[in-house]
């Protein structure tokens, strides 16, 4: 059984030229781990495969209670060269966050 991402956590995204930040927190404290084991380096390069993402790096931040993905990669090209409606890469959070999950236990 999966459920989507956003049913425990809740993402904000930013951008520095072709790199995408994306920071996700759960909403309860004790789905902690889950979210660390759920958002692995590959698991998040699967997810966005399709953008041409180069790298991914995981930051955790346990005190937090979540934790931080840069894409590498992932704007085609950024604000000021990118033809698409989202150069920013706001949108993307809710992509993360419509990733299919193994609910936390």
């Amino acid at each position: 059984m999966s459920e989507l991402l956003h049913r425990y956590a809740h993402a904000r995204a930013g951008d520095k030229g072709d790199r995408l930040s994306l920071g996700v927190f759960v909403y309860q404290e004790d789905h902690y781990a889950w979210l660390v084991e759920q958002l692995s380096e590959p698991n998040v390069a699967a997810l966005f495969e399709h953008r041409g993402v180069s790298h991914v790096t995981r930051y955790l931040l346990p005190h937090l209670k979540g934790v931080n993905l840069v894409l590498d990669d992932a704007l085609q090209g950024g604000v000021n060269g990118a033809l698409n409606l989202d150069g920013h890469g706001k949108t993307l959070s809710a992509l993360l966050l419509s990733m299919q999950v193994t609910p936390p236990t």
